[in-house]
């Protein structure tokens, strides 16, 4: 039996997902920083080196799907606590690797753990808040989803300067044995009996399909886009992927429980943050390089440049989730997702010389416009969700957020490799070249943003998102004298 919490069980909860949510997203960002420094270790040139960020989001992305089934069936605390063991374990090993193979490997093998830390987190969240209390909740995530990346360059640019690249990964270990420590005391365990049998193909598919579409991306730059390896992956993850669509919406027990879109709110919220989280991911993938590459910033400089992004996001995340209940999530979303493209067009023309100041100052307003966006989108996502279902519909969004991520971050990186190869003269790369590339790619990222603007303004509806919102108190009713 758990002990009995010393506060509110569901911001225990809060507490201890926040810690595993932490350490997840943080080794995205942290390894980012330290992606010029590992590929100058491993003598890499070219694509390639980004596999050490799309091995782990990919792994993510691949387990998410089970990790809901996993959770229903053997209990979400006992699924939680061993995806802490994993994602711990893994990242020792990772501090431990002697070349790139078993970086990359290990990586794959966080992204196990991490894969099932997010939904089944997710799912025990909110079953311990009530709808109306979404909001409130939704806050709280803000915290590792936004400080988390936005900590992990500061993190791994002191440790790459002052020790080695291992402790990037080492530094996970104190985090995810507190959580553990936690969890183990003071976790709830729950079941469904309605879990079903394991959908095998499904799985099979899905991991399948998004490892050969990753592959196409990132190999497409470098092998040409007509080569038959790139051509056949391609052709071979959209067969699979539709394959897996079709297997899911026909089994009496899928992995990813499709019929869930047919919940408008949650079927719009899904595809908006798809272009939220994939612009996201890619442009904090792709900043360090930059800022590391041709201005000349340490680690430590670049992820201190980047960090005022999060300062905007804990800023306006304070009023954000208190207009939500007045203003609701349509307007909410649009209004962030527009800024973040706007915050991002001075990219697209930024110079050698530019002050590095003035990149903190967008990041300020980019992390102003993500709250907008991120705290609507966690707290209306759910709304019409039966709890029993919480599982399978947290599995989905987070699949699909991941997956968003990694194929953002694909995207970004064929672009910039793309371009860069385009505009070469001779056998290196120049900085005007760099320059260009980065300019295109940086635009690519802000197309993200904006379709997600569209398609909030166009499909998301207020009165979907109702049960997450505080019913206006009704006027007294005064008899006329």
């Amino acid at each position: 039996m758990p002990r009995k919490p010393p506060f509110d069980y569901k911001w225990v909860v809060a507490v201890i997902f926040v810690l595993g949510l932490f350490m997840e997203i943080m080794d995205t960002t942290i390894v980012n920083v330290a992606i010029p420094t590992l590929a100058r270790e491993f003598h890499v040139k070219g694509t390639g080196i980004e596999w050490v960020v799309l091995g782990y989001l990919l792994s993510i992305a691949v387990w998410i799907p089970s990790s809901g089934w996993i959770g229903d069936r053997i209990g979400t605390k006992r699924t939680f606590l061993f995806a802490l063991i994993v994602f711990t374990s893994a990242s020792a090993l990772c501090g431990a690797s002697h070349s790139l193979g078993e970086l990359i490997a290990f990586r794959i093998l966080q992204g196990v753990g991490g894969g099932m830390l997010t939904p089944v987190g997710t799912a025990m969240l909110y079953r311990a808040f009530p709808p109306e209390e979404r909001a409130r909740a939704s806050t709280v995530l803000v915290v590792p989803t936004v400080i988390a990346p936005a900590l992990g360059p500061i993190i791994g640019g002191l440790l790459i300067e002052h020790l080695t690249w291992h402790w990037i990964f080492l530094v996970n270990i104190p985090i995810g044995v507190l959580g553990f420590l936690f969890g183990i005391t003071y976790l709830q365990e729950n079941k469904e009996p309605t879990a079903g049998s394991f959908d095998l193909p499904g799985f099979a598919l899905a991991a399948a399909g998004l490892a050969s579409l990753l592959y196409a991306l990132s190999q497409g730059p470098d092998k040409g886009w007509g080569s038959g390896q790139v051509l056949t992956t391609g052709i071979a993850a959209v067969v699979l992927l539709t394959a897996m669509v079709r297997v899911e919406t026909t089994s009496a027990s899928p992995m990813l429980y499709l019929r869930l879109y047919a919940d408008r709110m949650f079927r719009n919220a899904n595809m908006v943050n798809t272009f939220t989280y994939g612009a996201f991911a890619a442009f904090l993938f792709l900043l360090p390089q930059f800022l590391q590459t041709l201005l000349g910033l340490t680690p430590l400089q670049s992820g201190l440049t980047t960090f005022p992004q999060a300062v905007g996001v804990i800023m306006a995340s304070q009023f954000v989730g208190k207009l939500y209940h007045t203003v609701g999530p349509r307007r909410l979303v649009t209004f962030g997702l527009i800024m973040v493209s706007v915050s991002t067009v001075p990219y697209v023309f930024i110079g050698l010389n530019v002050s590095t100041w003035t990149i903190r100052g967008l990041m300020f307003v980019r992390g102003l416009s993500m709250a907008c966006s991120f705290v609507p989108l966690q707290a209306s996502t759910y709304a019409n969700i039966e709890k029993a279902d919480t599982g399978r519909a947290s599995a989905i969004f987070s699949t699909q957020r991941q997956a968003s991520a990694a194929v953002g971050v694909a995207i970004l990186s064929t672009v910039f490799f793309s371009w860069r190869n385009h505009v070469m003269t001779g056998p290196k790369p120049t900085p005007g070249n760099l320059l260009d590339a980065f300019h295109v790619a940086f635009a690519a990222s802000i197309v993200f943003s904006f379709v997600g603007a569209l398609y909030a303004w166009f499909f998301i509806k207020d009165i979907d998102a109702a049960p997450t919102m505080h019913p206006r108190p009704k006027k007294p009713v005064t008899a006329d004298a």
